[in-house]
């Protein structure tokens, strides 16, 4: 039976239990509320128990009641539990059995989300609260609020608006996973982003080490941590389209030749060394038929065809000398992997990069550097910039923008929702785009050099200028964007005092 107590509690309370009243109830009355964000080690220790059986339940207890006249517990369910253990113990020794106070929340009936909500906030503050309870509850919390509630909570929690979401996925991941990622300091956010690339080896490692270079340069920016995710993925589009190719491969019913093992002599060739018994080129379609077709993948996930034993099948291997494997071949194979790494790093970096500048561009006030470099663009009007416009591309400036569907919005469309006073916002996102675009592929001809080149080895000192003035933007924004390692790299001898260093080693 609930029996209204005159005087609150000495105990401080929450805010919003300050004007209700504590009750005493029947401790056979209570049970687990639904939304007790508290999923597991839900127990009651013998500490707890045999100091209730001592003094009994100290601190009030928060309870909603029900519709079969029961209280459930959100708020102090293991001290319930625990004096619930304690009078079956009084009973059985003929003592009188102890009450419970509480405060009970009718105002919470039909609030699940606001419930939920604040027995996290109570629990995570508590011994034993696992990370995944924790997540679950602000992921269920945060679904089932009224809007105004949402943005409270949020605030509270010290979570953004899409807390949620990130939540749910962060449960993807296992308990030590998670306890790991607690540990090293990650965010809702990052701990959800860690769960999106789970997959791809070592990310766990190389996003823990992302996050303490931005905890030691100081200042709460993620430039590291953006960097590295977008490397991650990459790779893990990367893998991503290789099963896709596999799998392609294995419905059309061709076998995927593995690699040789050491020792073992490897007698299948590529269709390109082999003819027909007749001397007739050997192709993907006449080759079809035979019982050795098969399939290798090359970098970039595109089937080379092979047959899997020529001389078993009357196969003739073309004629050409044979050569020796030297020094050379295996720099040159070991400089193909560079560049493969490299152009798919280099395109990885355009993510972290573009964020920025949408940051930039739809920031209150634009850096004056960044004013002054687009409007020394604008009225010099290099080449690549007048080419650019030529081709009247506007994807990439929209996006910048700020476009929700950047291939459907007009640049001009999505800029007039922007204040007068930000002209120079909208020039800079133009002269951006103008970049971007320019930059786009890591692979460009040269017209000065008649040759093809690598930007990630010797971009333009244009290209190298915008690269380098993001980079002292992020640094001025507490570290909010860091160059990746491939644009540093590209970088390198565009730097101010580069030309001072080589002389400087020159001498030396």
């Amino acid at each position: 039976m609930a029996t209204a107590v005159s005087t609150p509690t000495s105990t401080p309370a929450a805010p919003e239990e300050d004007t209700t009243q504590v009750v005493v109830l029947d401790a056979a009355l209570l049970v687990r509320d639904e939304c007790n964000a508290r999923e597991h080690d839900t127990e009651p220790d013998e500490k707890l128990i045999t100091s209730v059986k001592e003094i009994g339940v100290e601190e009030p207890i928060s309870v909603r009641p029900r519709p079969d006249g029961t209280y459930g517990v959100f708020k102090g369910w293991r001290r319930a539990q625990a004096a619930q253990v304690a009078n079956a113990t009084a009973e059985a020794e003929g003592r009188p059995v102890r009450p419970v106070r509480a405060y009970v929340r009718e105002d919470l009936v039909g609030r699940d989300g606001w419930t939920r909500f604040l027995s996290l906030v109570e629990n995570d503050h508590r011994e034993g609260m696992s990370a995944r309870d924790t997540l679950r509850a602000q992921e269920l919390a945060l679904i089932d609020m009224s809007e105004v509630d949402r943005r409270t909570a949020a605030k509270a929690l010290g979570v953004g608006r899409n807390a949620a979401r990130q939540a749910k996925a962060a449960q993807k991941l296992d308990d030590a996973t998670l306890r790991r990622a607690a540990a090293g300091g990650m965010d809702l956010e990052q701990t959800a982003q860690l769960a999106e690339v789970q997959d791809v080896r070592g990310a766990e490692n190389r996003l823990l080490r992302a996050l303490q270079r931005d905890h030691e340069e100081g200042g709460g920016g993620r430039g590291h941590w953006d960097q590295e995710m977008a490397l991650l993925r990459a790779e893990q589009a990367d893998a991503a389209a290789r099963a896709k190719a596999v799998e392609e491969l294995r419905a059309a019913g061709i076998p995927l030749l593995g690699a040789v093992g050491y020792g073992q002599k490897d007698p299948s060739r590529p269709l390109a060394e082999l003819t027909t018994g007749l001397g007739a080129p050997l192709t993907e379609d006449n080759h079809k038929g035979c019982p050795g077709h098969s399939a290798r993948l090359d970098e970039e996930h595109r089937p080379v065809w092979y047959c899997a034993d020529p001389a078993a099948h009357g196969h003739k291997v073309r004629p050409k000398p044979k050569q020796v494997k030297t020094e050379e071949d295996e720099r040159r194979a070991e400089e193909r992997a560079r560049t493969v790494a490299c152009n798919r790093a280099w395109k990885a970096a355009a993510g972290p990069r573009q964020e920025f500048v949408k940051r930039l561009v739809r920031g209150k006030t634009l850096p004056e550097e960044a004013r002054q470099f687009a409007q020394r663009i604008a009225l010099d009007l290099p080449r690549f910039y007048g080419k650019w416009a030529d081709k009247q591309r506007t994807e990439t400036l929209a996006l910048l923008l700020g476009a929700t569907d950047p291939q459907k919005e007009a640049p001009s469309q999505v800029a007039a929702g922007f204040p007068k006073n930000r002209l120079a916002n909208v020039l800079f996102a133009q002269v951006a785009a103008a970049f971007e675009d320019d930059i786009r592929e890591p692979k460009q001809f040269d017209t000065a050099r008649g040759t093809h080149v690598c930007l990630w080895e010797s971009p333009s000192p244009l290209q190298a200028s915008y690269l380098l003035l993001l980079e002292s933007l992020g640094q001025a924004d507490n570290g909010s964007y860091q160059l990746s390692e491939v644009e540093q790299q590209a970088v390198a001898s565009h730097r101010p005092n580069a030309d001072t260093d080589s002389d400087v080693s020159a001498d030396a």
